[in-house]
């Protein structure tokens, strides 16, 4: 890591973004800390996401790559990331806002903390910040991941703490863990294409050796948008992701003695969840075809981050509540 000032560059996956994306770019202008570069990855926009955008040409740090299909969260992410060499990456969703401080105090949480590789703030719903969206991920022995905090009230966790990882929407990486954690050359995992992508960089990291920061001196504001909605208010190829994702996960950086020590709500969890998708969600199951169809390239990734791990299964129970 250079002694001098480091730099840092934001990154942004945007589609159909249109109602947020002018927002979150004025917070990224108006920050407190300089911007080395503004990376915007448009995923095949239909709405005027685009236009918008693209009077943000004018900064000379904003660069903007438009795709002419889709290729999801995490594809469009390592995308942006290779687009360059900044000391810090940070990850933002275009629904969020930050305040004017929140790359500072998330670079000077990093800075103090040479073993963390990754940092985040205090995220508070933008249409009611007296609650918390998220001050971190949390994952329990079931091998669910919730965001640490959410709905509880923003006068909480004022503790400047470690975490078992920090959420996509506002992640503050450090370039020599994105790096060093990287497998084939993909950061995000591009198999998850979308939702628990976060999760699954947290648990390799961890497994790596690298810590996770929450700093709540640092604040922005999270949209979230029909995510708050019940399950049927997201489309099936959302619940498809987030719900096989989570196998893809275990698959890659679970142990078989650590899931034994929790085998009781792990079970009871799957039972609980195989029945409701049988009654109420059969066209769930269709996702186990992705599943199987890269479990070998899964199985793969697997070796490669055992061959990298640093830290014993065993030291990350911690986490697992």
């Amino acid at each position: 890591m250079s002694h001098s000032l480091p730099t840092v560059s934001v990154h942004i996956v945007t589609y159909n973004s249109v109602d947020h994306i002018d927002d979150c770019l004025w917070a990224i202008k108006n920050q407190s800390n300089p911007i080395h570069q503004i990376i915007i990855v448009d995923n095949n926009s239909l709405d005027d996401t685009l236009q918008n955008i693209k009077q943000w040409k004018r900064l000379d740090s904003c660069r903007i790559l438009m795709n002419k299909v889709n290729i999801g969260f995490a594809g469009a992410h390592n995308q942006s990331i290779r687009m360059t060499d900044t000391d810090y990456c940070l990850i933002l969703n275009p629904d969020v806002v930050l305040d004017k401080d929140y790359v500072k105090r998330t670079i000077e949480a990093l800075e103090r903390n040479p073993e963390a590789g990754s940092a985040t703030g205090k995220l508070l719903f933008k249409s009611d910040p007296s609650q918390i969206d998220s001050t971190g991920l949390t994952i329990n022995k079931a091998r669910r991941a919730f965001d640490r905090g959410a709905h509880e009230p923003s006068e909480r966790y004022v503790q400047a703490e470690e975490v078992f990882g920090v959420p996509g929407a506002a992640a503050m990486y450090k370039r020599e863990m994105i790096n060093e954690i990287s497998i084939n050359g993909e950061f995000f995992d591009e198999d998850f294409f979308a939702y628990k992508e976060d999760v699954d960089v947290a648990w390799r990291a961890q497994l790596m050796g690298w810590k996770a920061i929450y700093e709540p001196t640092a604040i922005a504001y999270h949209e979230r948008g029909w995510k708050e909605g019940g399950r049927k208010s997201k489309p099936l190829f959302v619940r498809r992701l987030s719900y096989i994702n989570r196998y893809k996960m275990m698959l890659k950086n679970d142990s078989i003695v650590s899931l034994l020590k929790h085998i009781v709500p792990f079970l009871t969890y799957e039972c609980l969840s195989l029945g409701y998708s049988i009654l109420r969600e059969p066209k769930l199951l269709g996702a186990w075809n992705s599943f199987f169809n890269k479990y070998a390239e899964l199985r793969a990734k697997r070796a490669q981050i055992q061959s990298k791990q640093k830290v014993p299964s065993r030291e990350l129970q911690k986490w697992f509540k």
